[in-house]
């Protein structure tokens, strides 16, 4: 129980983040991390560690409470174990690691935490021992023994080879002339080192994950008597060019050079910050079609958006990637950066063929595709990659796909290639004219549209948008995807094709036969002047099969009594407009004759007081009509409504006497009460 409120405790820290614990000073992202892994290994005994080792390799790490329980790290297995945590030793015959290690100078601390290849190299140096060993306070990040074992054979030649100037300098460079723990090392920060006070890059993950010039921190905080000592994964080297320095000399940034002067990027990437520039290679460059690319080399706005894209807002050491996350670019949008083994991944793809380029500014990841963002896309091209191909081909079969590849600022309302499912429909002077209707003449954004508002097409048409509560519909179609917002135009995915209105709601009824005793009734009732008129109108439109499925008498008598004809058709007519896309799984949609109809929708069946509906959507200029085969009953005609009417009404009576009658003070008023419930029950 006790190691149950400590993770829920350690856990709420997590959440609230390295500023808001819940008592005592803040814990960096490291710490919170430790502590996790001390909490998870305390049933080993004291001062014990878990910590996850990905399974064929010499890697291992703290864990935290995401990776205990998902035991993956870069979609590699993990095994657990269990060590002394930092600072501790084990006692013979004591469970755990009771005992804190004994302090000494940095040289000896070099040995204890498993960098005896630093503690040689220092040996070869005539100066640097007895600095380690005397009087002062120093931080060494001391590279752990496999990290100068992988060292390429030509680098290492040369440090060895002048010992005290080439080696002296790189172990220098990997101190600093006072204690720094990892409480002090914050993102972003830089240190200044022993080394001609050349500059230590340092970040600070909110994954725990702490890395000095991308070399990743792997034992931390080893005190000694003259300082402390950090274990890193590499051996690092100083930073002497800034990222466009970088692009300068680079062979493989030819294309990528020409691009950033015309962009005039060339500034940001040589001024001060950290960024993280996923750096496209002449190769990713060259897989691109010459006229896509010749376009947004030409276009400076589409090749900031591009090279933008390529830019995330903050460093990222591919050490510091353990699992996937988004990053924001500075173009704005979002990336996918994760990990499989060894190979860093953007958007679920292995592109990056370099990592970990440092530079003064940030790092740099060689990448050889190219992330071309929507925003220096044209129409066509986001169109390709949406599931609307049905909708581009008949635009070409028309001749009117240039409308989407040329510079105009305009909307595609694109169909999904679903409603095509039965087949797409053959190439007309309609249809020609109709798909120019599905272009406004303008670039929309989704979340820029009202409710009301219209929109002109290339067709001629004006469109209206009707905004509903789970749906955002333009005329009687609904946008089914995020918008796609390109260089020139947006791209909305919709889930059908455009009807754009013909004319009035009469004007519908009658140019359909299937309504001519409809329209005879609607004259008759004196309502062609409501449904001529501007308005806003859903009309559930009985067929003339609805009508004559009504017994002879009844429907004598009901066209024979102006009133009671005028009441059911205004019952039938919603006082706003409601198109299928936006009903949902239930609309109480009020009336002109003041009830409410119940519209619903289940399994792309549309009904309305449970009846279904023959046919939706028939767009009108003030309305919309649903074709329905039977004549909707207001609640008052309905026998069964009426007789819970009564059934309500009289509960409620009895309700009142039964009130009344707790105090015999009340009896006396008793009498008027049933006297009103006989009279209900007598209507």
């Amino acid at each position: 129980m006790a190691l149950l409120v400590q993770l829920l405790t350690l856990a709420l820290a997590l959440a609230l983040g390295p500023t808001a614990t819940l008592a005592g000073p803040a814990k960096s992202p490291y710490q919170l991390v430790l502590q996790h892994s001390r909490l998870r290994g305390r049933q080993h005994g004291p001062n014990v560690c878990a910590v996850q080792k990905v399974i064929g390799t010499n890697k291992k790490y703290f864990t935290n409470c995401k990776q205990w329980y998902q035991r993956k790290i870069c979609g590699k297995s993990t095994v657990i174990s269990y060590e002394c945590c930092p600072g501790y030793e084990k006692v013979p015959g004591e469970k755990g690691c009771p005992a804190a290690l004994p302090l000494s100078n940095l040289y000896e601390t070099l040995g204890v935490v498993g960098s005896t290849t630093t503690q040689l190299y220092t040996d070869r140096t005539e100066k640097l021992r007895p600095e380690m060993e005397g009087p002062g306070s120093f931080t060494i990040f001391a590279p752990s023994n496999e990290a100068w074992a992988s060292l390429p054979a030509e680098v290492l030649d040369s440090l060895v080879s002048n010992v005290n100037i080439e080696l002296l300098n790189a172990l220098r460079y990997h101190m600093v002339d006072r204690r720094v723990l990892t409480d002090e090392l914050k993102h972003g920060m830089a240190l200044t080192s022993m080394y001609q006070n050349s500059n230590i890059q340092i970040h600070h993950y909110p994954n725990g994950i702490v890395t000095v010039n991308c070399a990743r921190l792997l034992k931390a905080d080893h005190h000694a008597t003259n300082g402390v000592v950090h274990l890193i994964d590499k051996v690092i080297s100083t930073i002497s060019n800034n990222i466009q320095q970088i692009i300068e000399i680079e062979d493989t940034f030819e294309t990528l050079r020409a691009a950033v002067a015309a962009s005039g990027l060339n500034t940001l990437l040589e001024g001060e910050g950290q960024f993280t520039f996923l750096a496209p290679t002449n190769e990713a460059f060259e897989k691109i079609p010459a006229e896509t690319l010749n376009r947004i080399l030409g276009d400076p706005e589409a090749l900031r958006d591009l090279l933008n894209n390529h830019i995330l807002k903050s460093a990222m050491c591919a050490e510091a990637i353990v699992a996937g996350l988004s990053m924001e670019t500075l173009e704005g949008t979002t990336l996918e950066v994760g990990c499989s083994g060894d190979m860093l991944t953007i958007n679920g793809k292995a592109v990056i063929s370099n990592k970990d380029i440092l530079a003064t500014n940030g790092v740099i990841h060689f990448i050889d595709e190219l992330l071309i963002p929507d925003s220096a896309k044209t129409l066509l091209e986001l169109a390709a990659e949406s599931d609307v191909s049905t909708a581009i081909d008949l635009l070409r079969q028309a001749g009117l796909s240039t409308h989407l590849s040329g510079k105009e600022h305009l909307t595609f309302l694109a169909p999904l290639n679903s409603v095509f499912k039965d087949g797409a429909p053959p190439i007309d002077a309609q249809m020609k004219t109709l798909l120019l209707n599905h272009m406004v003449k303008e670039q929309l954004a989704s979340k820029y549209l009202y409710h009301g508002q219209t929109l002109d097409t290339l067709g001629g048409k004006k469109l209206r948008v009707f905004v509903y509560r789970n749906s955002l519909c333009i005329e009687n179609s609904c946008i089914a995807a995020h918008d796609k917002r390109g260089r020139y135009g947006t791209l909305f995915t919709m889930d059908r094709m455009l009807t754009p209105p013909m004319g009035t709601v009469m004007d519908v009824l009658k140019g359909d036969n299937r309504f001519s005793m409809l329209v005879a009734a609607i004259q008759s009732a004196g309502l062609m002047e409501t449904l001529n008129r501007e308005g806003v109108y859903t009309v559930f439109a009985p067929t003339n099969e609805a009508f004559q499925a009504m017994p002879p008498e009844e429907l004598s008598k009901l066209l024979a009594n102006a009133k009671e004809l005028t009441n059911i058709l205004k019952y039938h007519i919603g006082d706003e407009i409601l198109v299928s896309g936006g009903i949902g799984a239930l609309v109480r949609l009020k009336s002109l004759q003041g009830d409410k109809l119940e519209v619903s929708s289940k399994n792309n069946i549309v009904s309305v007081n449970k009846e279904p509906v023959a046919e939706t959507d028939i767009m009108a200029t003030n309305g919309v009509v649903y074709a329905i085969n039977s004549v909707l009953q207001p609640p008052a005609n309905r026998p069964q409504e009426r007789g819970d009417e009564l059934a309500d009404s009289a509960l409620e009576i009895f309700k009142q006497a039964s009130a009344f009658s707790r105090s015999a003070q009340r009896s006396v008023r008793l009498a008027p009460v049933y006297q009103r419930l006989l009279e209900r029950m007598k209507h």
